[in-house]
């Protein structure tokens, strides 16, 4: 396994290791780290407005927390794998060297565009972080004959990209993720990181 990648994989274990002592902890109601309380680590606007907010979406925000988390990192981690893997094999100019499937280069060019219009800071000066996660998985498929040396097997991709879509859409849309998706996630982080041994 290369440098790279056996630092993303710690990366990710480390994730999962402290993910199941925050279950522990809530489980057996006990605290077995010393962090800063959330009172500490408040800025002004969150002390004035959060606790106007319901108890009851506070407690589901906590819960969600670590699920966007998880997918937050992950989400990156495919990124950067990509950008990688095809400035590895097409140089720096990979994205204007199409690369990308026409279609998606366009909805990103669109992207870009509506945001600057928008007047707010852009998030990325980087056009692969204007894509959805979807897209994502057409880019590795539309450039499979690169991806095969890393990723063992197009439909298991296809498969992992389509479950992780699936979960996706409630942590990114502010909905509760039931338990069974819970581990669905957890599953497909580790199906995700076995595609490339």
């Amino acid at each position: 396994m290369a440098f790279e990648e056996t630092v993303k994989a710690f990366g990710m274990t480390n994730m999962l290791i402290e993910s199941e002592i925050d279950q522990l902890e809530k489980s057996l109601s006990i605290k077995l780290r010393n962090e800063i309380s959330k009172e500490e680590g408040q800025n002004e606007i969150e002390k004035a407005y959060f606790p106007q907010f319901a108890e009851t979406l506070r407690i589901e925000a906590a819960e969600m927390a670590r699920s966007y988390e998880l997918f937050y990192c992950l989400e990156k981690t495919i990124r950067r794998q990509i950008t990688e893997i095809l400035e590895l094999n097409q140089g720096t100019n990979w994205w204007n060297d199409k690369t990308i499937p026409q279609q998606i280069f366009t909805d990103v060019k669109k992207r870009v565009q509506r945001e600057r219009d928008s007047g707010i800071t852009p998030r990325s000066s980087d056009q692969l972080d204007y894509t959805n996660f979807g897209e994502l998985g057409e880019i590795i498929k539309s450039n499979w004959q690169i991806f095969a040396s890393v990723f063992n097997n197009i439909k298991a991709v296809e498969k992992i990209m389509s479950n992780l879509n699936s979960l996706r859409n409630p942590i990114a849309h502010c909905s509760m993720l039931a338990e069974d998706e819970k581990l669905r996630l957890d599953l497909s982080l580790r199906d995700w990181f076995r595609l490339a041994e």
